[in-house]
């Protein structure tokens, strides 16, 4: 008797709780494109969740989406895509879970890219990027003060109405109790997408992401990482980038006149003990060879390069590629030999932002900027100021919580780029212009 009570006390606390607001993070924009959207959420247990969007312009040209189930054995998490779109026109999308619609108290829109090409110049755009997003859970952080800062940086980013973010890496920080288990990682990912600073962010534009050591496994891990099958799976669950190439998470997408390769720095990366030997490397044969090719083949007017740590940096210290010289002088001759112009490395994991540049005399100029941290505690400038780094330019180092922003402007032969380094309220740090080659 006592357990039949027990159980009907049960099925009435779960009716009850199926009715509640079962939405644990999102609704967040994944990519776009001119035809489709991806749209991401997760929920707190298994539901049905749907989406319904309409154009701003139109709202009598309503769609759903298909309905997806949410599976615990994924986080809860579903990315659903919002396939009947027209290119360049702005929809507003609204959550149902449960067949009940969720209301949020912020914004929840998205646009589709614009049909521009053969028809005017590119459209301008601009996009937030950073690194480092550290979100302090007491019971399971080191003792003492949280590695965590500040999560108004988000607000700020929003403020500031870009038409994306990308995400450079150390998206989350993995700790002891999250390494080893999938248990563990799909907590840290839940913990971390849950804060409350992100939800208008995510929800108001499209999001990419690249990983590093923090988001792939233990500190500075690399290949031999035993748990990475399960890592990736997780990113792969909780973001919602267009493509992946490989096992890991090497991807591209197009913004406008822009390519954006999304670079792997773990998944095929040799031990450090071999970085600078013959075999070792930081991508990895097969990836290797792919970016060669996708950036041959690329005409945008700037070639993003994201990539979780420095490439340009010559001091070859923590995890710069410069620690890996055979294989970064090899990607640099490639870019030289074959007159690949416009090419910028967006890097993070430093905890400080810088903007580094070489120039080689009758051949391409190449760019890194580094936009980090978001969240993280930031490196001192008594420390990072000394590194020799020989290729950092003047003005461009930021020791405190940033992230970036970059515009892209101007009429086809005039294309160029402004990069500047932001605070957490938005203040300009520090700021750059580069004109196409």
């Amino acid at each position: 008797m006592k357990f039949n009570l027990f159980l009907c006390l049960c099925l009435a606390q779960n009716l009850l709780y199926a009715q509640a607001d079962l939405l644990q993070s999102g609704p967040m924009v994944g990519y776009a494109e001119m035809r489709e959207v991806a749209l991401w959420v997760q929920t707190k247990a298994p539901a049905q969740v749907q989406f319904a969007y309409w154009r701003a312009d139109s709202a009598a040209d309503l769609h759903l989406s298909a309905v997806f189930q949410t599976q615990q054995t994924a986080a809860n998490a579903a990315k659903i895509i919002a396939d009947q779109l027209m290119p360049g026109k702005k929809y507003g999308y609204k959550l149902f879970i449960n067949n009940q619609p969720v209301t949020l108290p912020y914004a929840t829109e998205f646009q589709a890219l614009p049909l521009w090409k053969y028809r005017t110049d590119a459209p301008n755009f601009s996009f937030a990027t950073g690194s480092c997003n550290y979100i302090n859970e007491p019971v399971y952080d080191r003792p003492g003060k949280g590695y965590g800062t500040s999560y108004a940086i988000f607000n700020a980013i929003g403020n500031q109405k870009p038409d994306f973010m990308l995400w450079l890496g150390d998206n989350i920080y993995l700790r002891e109790p999250d390494w080893n288990t999938k248990t563990g990682i799909y907590h840290r990912y839940t913990h971390t997408r849950s804060t409350p600073e992100l939800q208008p962010l995510m929800a108001a534009m499209p999001q990419y992401a690249i990983w590093d050591d923090h988001d792939f496994g233990t500190n500075d891990s690399d290949g031999s990482f035993i748990n990475k099958e399960l890592t990736a799976e997780a990113f792969k669950n909780f973001w919602a980038n267009p493509n992946y190439q490989n096992a890991g998470t090497t991807g591209m997408f197009t913004w406008n006149d822009c390519d954006f390769f999304l670079l792997d720095n773990r998944y095929y990366r040799t031990t450090d003990k071999l970085l600078d030997k013959p075999k070792g490397s930081i991508l990895g044969k097969d990836q290797l060879e792919w970016f060669k090719q996708a950036l041959l083949r690329s005409d945008a007017s700037f070639k993003f390069v994201a990539m979780g740590g420095q490439f340009l940096n010559t001091a070859a210290v923590y995890e710069n590629y410069s620690i890996c010289p055979q294989e970064r002088n090899e990607i640099i001759n490639f870019i030289h030999d074959n007159e690949v112009k416009n090419v910028v490395f967006l890097t993070g994991d430093r905890h400080f932002s810088e903007l580094s540049k070489l120039e080689t005399q009758g051949k391409p100029t190449i760019y890194d900027f580094t936009a980090s941290p978001l969240t993280s505690t930031a490196v001192t400038l008594d420390k990072a100021q000394p590194e020799a780094n020989t290729l950092r330019m003047a003005n461009s180092l930021v020791c405190q919580n940033n992230f970036g922003q970059i515009t892209v402007t101007g009429a086809k032969k005039e294309r160029k780029i402004t990069i500047y380094t932001k605070d957490n309220a938005g203040k300009i740090l520090a700021q750059q212009e580069i004109v196409k080659q």
